[in-house]
């Protein structure tokens, strides 16, 4: 009888078996990807070649939390479910990718799915394209992150590419999130407010403090991997199923390293339109 049961990482075993059918790097294998023809071509010209295209999913309910109607306070118990079910899509999408032996992941996608399992159930997924160097890194070290993970990036394969000529390599997504719980105004303020161009500071200081805690905890993971620093940085809000007053920040990119000392930058190369 086949084996179904998904591995320890939550992977399917059907998945497994359609990763070993790949079989990267044999005469007449084929890979799949999802990057555009533009960024695989440039991804091969970086020197990387793709294998195979590489998911994780989780599909997840987010507990109840009720943040007090006055007060501005992070939802802790919403905010640990945000991060730990796009975790687990993102470690799945990483064990696929070192069944293949890639050494990293480029072009990856997070997203929220909502369901019609419930209110409560969303589906969190993670996917790209698993790539393998055509070399060892500058000094003869891996690709991989000083976790020993493939490296993970969400940059455009346009993107990548500059990366890598320039002489820096990713070393993998970094994110952090808040969903915080924004105070209603006290009704003796929304009437002494009225018809006046006046700063809601409350409101003011609630979305300030919760951004500053997801940029706070991308920066932590960023530090946990070595980085020199994080590109590409996208700072978003979601306000998903929770009403008005409720807010999930959710902030992401992708942490560099150095692979050299110097660093050129290509010259852009100069285009002169055909048309008039």
């Amino acid at each position: 009888m086949a084996n179904t049961e998904p591995n320890a990482q939550g992977v399917p075993a059907d998945a497994m078996r359609r990763l070993a059918e790949l079989e990267p790097g044999k005469p007449g294998s084929i890979f799949t990807s999802d990057l555009s023809v533009n960024e695989f071509l440039l991804v091969r010209e970086a020197g990387f070649k793709p294998i195979g295209l590489v998911l994780g999913s989780s599909i997840y309910h987010v507990g109840i939390q009720i943040g007090r109607w006055g007060k501005n306070q992070e939802l802790e118990t919403l905010s640990q479910a945000m991060y730990h079910a796009r975790e687990l899509a993102m470690t799945r999408m990483e064990a696929e990718a070192a069944a293949l032996g890639a050494d990293g992941i480029v072009g990856v996608r997070l997203t929220v799915e909502a369901r019609e399992f419930g209110n409560d159930v969303a589906e969190f997924i993670a996917i790209g394209t698993a790539v393998k160097a055509d070399h060892q890194a500058p000094g003869n070290t891996s690709w991989r992150n000083n976790k020993g993970q493939p490296f993970t990036s969400d940059l455009s394969g346009q993107d990548f590419w500059t990366l890598i000529r320039a002489g820096y390599a990713p070393l993998g997504m970094v994110m952090g999130t808040c969903v915080y719980h924004i105070a209603h105004q006290r009704m003796g303020a929304v009437f002494s407010n009225m018809g006046k161009n006046v700063e809601i500071e409350q409101f003011t200081q609630a979305l300030y403090d919760a951004r500053e805690l997801a940029m706070a905890r991308m920066q932590a993971e960023a530090e946990a991997l070595h980085a020199e620093g994080v590109v590409g940085v996208q700072l978003n809000a979601h306000n998903h199923r929770w009403g008005g007053h409720t807010t999930e920040f959710f902030s992401i990119g992708t942490a560099v390293r150095p692979l050299r000392a110097d660093h050129e930058i290509e010259r852009p190369t100069m285009v002169l339109s055909l048309d008039g």
